[in-house]
């Protein structure tokens, strides 16, 4: 059987025009960090031709060698920066830091990572590949939404997370800004990209 982990991670799934508070499970990543605009720097477009070549290595390699099959998910993201004004009021890209992210099931270990990707390096269509990583990601509560619009439309959802909703309910914030982009970016209109908002926090001292 096929195992579809955006239904079974309940994380992978939030609702338009509300928050929540969850807690999300320990997961394992591949991951890539980088710097700069996601829209022109070349940074960000050689982890993306990094990411998925590993990623479905290794899910044929679990299908077929391990008898255990997924479906890839989605493209993940963690966004920083020295003032997180720039992702609320200000969006300035040029000042961004994020580590693009796929998960991967914990049945995958770091063996299968590394022959996966020596494979991939043979084939040397993969840029990043010495930058690419195996990490797990503990993140426990935070707070998400669902945001349904064009990826520069998230500023006032963030910032009624950020400044109202996390702090009126007790909350502070730690850890990164983490989206998950549930739409294809290729081949969905801007109004209908789906992107899944997720703040990790913890109780306000």
């Amino acid at each position: 059987m096929k195992s579809d982990f955006k239904k079974e991670i309940r994380t992978y799934s939030a609702r338009h025009g509300e928050f929540s508070v969850v807690t999300v499970p320990t997961l394992q990543f591949l991951m890539i960090d980088g710097h700069g605009n996601p829209g022109t720097a070349q940074a960000y477009k050689d982890a993306l031709t990094t990411l998925y070549p590993v990623a479905y290595k290794l899910k044929f390699f679990s299908k077929n060698e391990l008898g255990k099959d997924y479906g890839v998910m989605p493209l993940e993201g963690l966004w920083w920066a020295d003032d997180m004004e720039s992702f609320t009021s200000a969006r300035d890209k040029s000042r961004w830091d994020w580590t693009l992210m796929n998960m991967v099931p914990d049945w995958i270990t770091p063996e299968h990572f590394d022959a996966a990707r020596e494979v991939v390096a043979k084939k040397g269509e993969a840029p990043a590949l010495d930058a690419l990583r195996l990490e797990p990601l503990e993140e426990g509560m935070s707070v998400q939404t669902l945001h349904v619009g064009p990826y520069d439309a998230e500023g006032p959802v963030l910032e009624e997370m950020h400044s109202s909703f996390i702090p009126g309910n007790s909350l502070a914030m730690t850890g990164k800004h983490h989206e998950i982009y549930l739409g294809d970016v290729r081949r969905t209109a801007p109004e209908k990209l789906k992107t899944i908002l997720r703040q990790p926090v913890k109780p306000a001292v």
